[in-house]
């Protein structure tokens, strides 16, 4: 008679729950909350002086949409509002960074309309 030989393999496999890249993302915003002037300074610098003109230049030479020059003022004042409003940077940088999508979504589509340097004529 044979002899029937039963193991049992009794290794536990653990897995580390990971915090996801928003959640760690968010954190890291609180984290940056000593540094809420420096963030102020950036984020209007940035949007005010770079990204807004870049954009609505985009907007103007593509053939002066509305619709993209609204959401161009409207990026902007999301910056502008959320950082004047003297809000947490849990908040201010989140909402930064989809103002800057936004910027540049607005510039690759009046990109996709093409520039023309007629349609800034009166």
């Amino acid at each position: 008679m044979k002899t029937i030989l039963v193991t049992h393999d009794n290794t536990h496999y653990y897995s580390q729950e990971r915090a996801s890249f928003f959640s760690r993302f968010l954190s890291w915003s609180n984290g940056q909350q000593p540094n809420r002037l420096l963030w102020l300074g950036i984020i209007l610098t940035f949007h005010g002086c770079i990204l807004t003109p870049l954009a609505v230049m985009a907007v103007l030479l593509a053939g002066t949409n509305f619709t993209l020059f609204m959401m161009t003022i409207v990026a902007m004042g999301i910056s502008l509002v959320t950082n004047l409003a003297a809000m947490s940077t849990r908040i201010t940088i989140p909402l930064f960074l989809l103002s800057v999508l936004i910027d540049l979504l607005v510039i690759g589509i009046a990109l996709a309309h093409g520039f023309d340097i007629t349609s800034t004529y009166v």
